[in-house]
């Protein structure tokens, strides 16, 4: 009987693992050399991908500069992005934050290595812009005007419990 009750509790207490995105394969292939400059970066995970929250960022030699040409892309269970043209030799790395099907981040890196110089320059520093930053902010009135009303409606309701 004992030994009934502990396999019981033993299967009814395990919890379905939760599974996180996992990356399976990059294009260009982790710490690969390369002659020549792909003209897009890859990424490849185990399941499909949450569209939201996404980000992706190739950074140069220097760890700093930008060389993603343009916004991340998700089609399934692939995270991709066009690039610059690149421009000097050396390290560069792939910077990726997704969002896995379970709701969880998961983020990484995929280092390459540019064998021989490209033609391209690095993407201009963006730089913030007060008035379209203020343009795509959520306004607070809206969160003012529902918290009023939460705290008007919970009155109500206490004082209706409180009636005799």
């Amino acid at each position: 009987m004992t030994a009934t009750a502990v396999l019981f509790m033993a299967l009814t207490g395990a919890q379905p693992a939760m599974a996180h995105s996992v990356l399976v394969s990059s294009d260009p292939a982790k710490d690969s050399s390369l002659a020549s400059a792909p003209a897009a970066v890859t990424l490849v995970f185990n399941e499909p991908l949450d569209r939201g929250f996404t980000e992706l960022a190739v950074l140069g030699p220097d760890g700093t500069s930008h060389w993603e040409g343009g916004k991340p892309v998700i089609t399934g269970e692939k995270l991709s992005a066009p690039l610059r043209a690149l421009g000097s030799t050396g390290v560069y790395t792939v910077k990726y934050r997704v969002v896995s099907a379970d709701g969880h981040p998961v983020s990484g890196s995929v280092p390459f290595t540019l064998t021989a110089a490209g033609p391209g320059t690095a993407a201009a520093p963006k730089v913030l812009d007060e008035a379209a930053a203020a343009d795509d902010s959520v306004p607070v009135w809206p969160w003012i005007a529902g918290s009023a009303l939460v705290a008007l409606a919970g009155a109500f309701v206490a004082r209706r419990i409180a009636k005799p």
